[in-house]
């Protein structure tokens, strides 16, 4: 299937070897849109890159954008991402008669710079420009690296649509190819950072220890314990030092990741970890630093786009709500979005072992081509 040969292709292009790695404004990722580009002008689109990057596929006055990213997270999979962009291609390659256009957005993973939804953001005039000073690991500045995010933004997408896949277990538990998303989770992303006092581990009595890392872990058990009915709450990253073999650690940081579909619900499990962190550090004696670091409210999709895809999909329809983040929370704020999530296996996602059926994609295929000709 082309489509999957297509990531196939892109799944070779990495800044490292042995491993997927392709984070926004590298050689790897200016290669990756190279090619795609390739494939949107054999597919009868006219392309360009925006002021941020953004490469766009277009046709006509389009009447639905799809769109979705070729960045990856570290050490990736073939489709997150990828599969969105390269099955719009591929039906703007069968549906020549429709003015429509394919999006590939900059920077959706945020690996670099930390700026998730970087490309889409600008496109629909929301980026926080504060951004544009942060550095990436080598001290390198965004805003050496893009133009001014306001000349990507834009007001005349009618309808967004994004596949993808599900990076979850709930359709392949229900035995269906596609599932049409209702909701995308709402996210509260903090930083925290716990600080005590270095000393030696073998001189220091246990009852006169100010232990970060201790905290630290005391704090990522709470977010676990926290998380249920709907809720989850991650500790994804966790930094510690001095971070040697025999001594007591002086700091630990750590990132928190709260989602759930009910915003309110969520920011009431934020404060509560909050206010546990401060219990944790009160009752240790260390010190702690709590900085929020980016929310993002729920997106609801539009109703009559997912009836729509409903329509398209035909027959019982699996509808679920994404517990990820994508493009589509950007571009709702200009445009009517809808999402098409494809069944993955064991629900991998992030992650080399990613793995989608063929017949599943071609599945996902049709639903589009019949969902975009009731647009046109």
């Amino acid at each position: 299937m082309r489509v999957l040969e297509r990531c196939d292709a892109l799944g070779a292009i990495s800044e490292e070897p042995g491993r997927l790695v392709r984070r926004f404004a590298t050689p790897a990722m200016r290669e990756a849109h190279a090619l795609a580009a390739g494939w949107m002008r054999e597919a009868g689109l006219d392309t360009r890159e925006d002021a941020v990057g953004n490469l766009i596929g277009t046709r006509g006055e389009p009447v639905v954008s799809f769109g979705s990213h070729l960045d990856t997270v570290v050490d990736a999979g073939r489709y997150d991402g990828p599969l969105g962009v390269i099955a719009g291609i591929e039906v703007a390659d069968r549906l020549r008669d429709v003015p429509l256009e394919v999006i590939s957005f900059a920077d959706e993973e945020g690996v670099r710079f930390g700026t998730s939804f970087l490309g889409s953001s600008a496109m629909a005039g929301t980026f926080d420009v504060a951004q544009l000073r942060w550095t990436d690991a080598d001290g390198v500045r965004l805003a050496d690296l893009v133009g001014d995010p306001a000349n990507a933004a834009r007001d005349d997408v009618r309808a967004y649509v994004e596949l993808h896949i599900e990076q979850g277990p709930v359709l392949e538990r229900a035995g269906a190819a596609v599932g049409v998303v209702t909701t995308i989770t709402g996210q509260t992303n903090a930083e925290l950072t716990f600080t005590g006092e270095a000393g030696h581990a073998g001189t220091v009595p246990m009852d006169a220890r100010r232990d970060a890392l201790a905290a630290a872990a005391a704090f990522v058990l709470a977010a676990e314990a926290r998380g249920g009915d709907g809720l989850v709450a991650t500790v994804g990253q966790l930094a510690v030092a001095p971070g040697a073999r025999n001594v007591i650690p002086g700091a630990a940081t750590l990132s928190l990741d709260v989602r759930h579909v009910d915003d309110a619900t969520r920011r009431a499990a934020a404060e509560d970890l909050h206010a546990e962190a401060r219990r944790i550090v009160a009752a240790r004696g260390v010190e702690l630093a709590w900085e929020l670091r980016g929310e993002t409210e729920a997106v609801p999709t539009d109703p009559d786009l997912r009836r729509r895809l409903e329509a398209a999909v035909g027959g019982d329809v699996m509808r679920l709500a994404s517990g990820a983040g994508h493009d589509g929370v950007a571009m709702s704020a200009i445009a009517p979005v809808a999402m098409l999530f494809v069944r993955c296996e064991r629900g991998i996602s992030h992650n080399p072992a990613e793995a989608v059926d063929a017949a599943d994609v071609a599945v996902a295929l049709g639903v589009l081509e019949r969902f975009v000709r009731q647009l046109a």
